[in-house]
């Protein structure tokens, strides 16, 4: 049995600017979320993605080819509706953040660690102003309670829209850190990205690649990526 699927019935897709912020129209019908919520968009760059993924849409609707649209349903049925608590469950990233953690061998892992994770750490506490400090092993240990506390107000202070975009940054690279470094835009995207994975490829270039793995990690990378490009089309 095939899977059902909405079929397209308008002619063109427009931006619909509003006091609220821009909206999208289909044939004059203004595009709802799942959650029956008018789809707004916070600046005409982020609605001219939306607006060129549904004129892009076949004579089926694929979800799948729509991630702007998915990222802004997101950022108003998910992130706006409690705000504080997805800050607060980002800024906690930072008590276990990836970057402190580190390897006490082999000499050539920890030697690549330090060489890429401390300046990250250095760059935090020149512009965020908050120092978080690397330990050996997997244990865990509590972070400054006023580092902690720095980086939970420059989390909560971001908009709806800018949540959902760090959101994926922080989630998918696991560090508070690479996902302010990512919006504060200290490296390329790909850069910080590729920093996340280091254990990953230094195992790589040890034992071998695996097939399947780099396939799992290149659907994340596109996700990073994407949601840096959310983050930077979500203020003007």
């Amino acid at each position: 049995m095939s899977e059902w699927k909405a079929k397209r019935f308008w002619k063109e897709a427009v931006i619909d600017e509003t006091a609220e912020g821009f909206g999208i129209a289909l044939d004059g019908r203004a595009v709802k979320t799942p959650a029956k919520r008018a789809l707004i968009a916070p600046t005409r760059p982020f609605a001219e993605k939306i607006a060129a993924e549904w004129n892009a849409q076949g004579e089926q609707i694929d979800p799948a080819t729509m991630p702007f649209t998915r990222s802004a349903n997101a950022a108003l049925d998910k992130v706006a509706v409690q705000k504080q608590e997805v800050a607060d469950m980002l800024a906690a990233y930072g008590d276990s953040d990836l970057l402190c953690y580190r390897a006490e061998y082999p000499e050539g892992l920890v030697a690549r660690q330090a060489a890429q994770w401390d300046p990250l750490l250095d760059w935090a506490a020149d512009a965020l102003g908050a120092r978080l400090d690397a330990r050996a092993g997997v244990m865990h240990v509590p972070q400054a309670p006023e580092a902690l506390a720095v980086l939970t107000e420059k989390t909560r202070a971001l908009s709806s829209f800018e949540l959902a975009g760090f959101h994926d940054l922080v989630s998918l690279s696991g560090s508070l850190i690479l996902g302010f470094a990512a919006t504060h835009d200290f490296l390329p995207a790909k850069t910080i990205w590729d920093i996340s994975r280091l254990d990953e490829i230094w195992q790589a270039e040890e034992w071998g690649r695996d097939a399947e793995a780099e396939a799992a990690a290149a659907i994340k990378e596109a996700a990073f990526i994407h949601a840096k490009q959310v983050f930077d089309l979500s203020f003007v």
